[in-house]
């Protein structure tokens, strides 16, 4: 039999909000961000984003696909990148849910990366900026944006390279995974499966509650074939469909409006009925 690693995210949202996040960024086919047009600035003449081959798929990041960042050394400290206004990552307001923002680096050198929120008149609160401390293998820097509450923005910044001290030669820096809240495991032995679903599903419901709109996105590194189910709380399913995966990333929305107020249980089953993960989704 073959076996197969899957990790799920699941995006619940309500249609009574105007604003849509489109996360994770995670540059794969099917996904967010390597379609979107990235612009780099204050980096000598700018080479552009590039979206490559995982340089590492050992240790936190299995995935395919990563963004490619050349700070050349006679680029600007903050020599970055951004996505345009209006476009790529939507427009979204900073709340409980979406205050923590997390990205995976792959860097041969320790600095600081950076990441700024614009609004869509260009105003910012500024960058927030953390330090690497692995070199040459990915790590998951934490960045808390508590202090935007309530401030909507359209744009996401991001600085690979924020040093001070200037680059003494050209630097590579790989990014993946903004908004990734867990690790994506790379081992696929089906002992992993369950735990890996788990998990997703534990980081990645949100907003919950919801009016009965929501949207599931996964990640599986191979084609496979499951089944989303959602029942209430005596096992009655109120939803049950069978999805093929095709691309490494896949987005499904799912509408259960009209259906009445209350707590119902969300689940993801291998064909033969199996439950490989389970959770909470509360309808408004």
């Amino acid at each position: 039999m073959k076996k197969i690693s899957l990790v799920l995210c699941f995006f619940v949202w309500s249609t009574f909000n105007a604003f849509s996040q489109n996360i994770p960024i995670n540059f794969e086919t099917g996904g967010f961000g390597a379609n979107w047009a990235w612009n780099v600035f204050e980096n000598g003449n700018n080479p552009a984003l590039q979206f490559v081959d995982n340089p590492d798929t050992t240790g936190i990041n299995c995935s395919k696909t990563c963004a490619k960042f050349t700070a050349l050394q006679i680029g600007k400290p903050w020599a970055g990148c951004e996505t345009q206004h209006n476009t790529g990552i939507g427009s979204f307001t900073i709340n409980a849910n979406n205050k923590i923002i997390k990205i995976m680096v792959y860097k041969g050198v320790i600095s600081d990366v950076g990441i700024k929120l614009v609004r869509n008149d260009n105003w910012s609160l500024g960058e927030i900026k953390k330090p690497n401390t692995l070199i040459n293998q990915w790590e998951m820097l934490t960045f808390d944006f508590s202090a935007h509450m309530g401030n909507t923005y359209d744009q996401i910044v991001v600085f690979p390279d924020f040093n001070l001290a200037g680059r003494a030669e050209e630097i590579v820096i790989y990014f993946d995974n903004i908004y990734q809240n867990t690790a994506i495991p790379c081992s696929t032995s089906t002992a992993n499966i369950g735990s890996g679903l788990q998990q997703s599903i534990n980081n990645r419901c949100y907003p919950n509650p919801s009016n009965g709109l929501f949207r599931v996105t996964y990640y599986s590194p191979t084609n496979t074939r499951y089944q989303v189910v959602v029942m209430d709380t005596k096992g009655a399913v109120l939803y049950r469909k069978p999805h093929e995966v095709t691309n490494r990333y896949q987005l499904i929305d799912i509408n259960l409006t009209g259906t009445s107020r209350g707590l119902y249980i969300l689940q993801i089953q291998d064909p033969t009925g199996k439950q490989l993960a389970t959770g909470k989704l509360v309808i408004q």
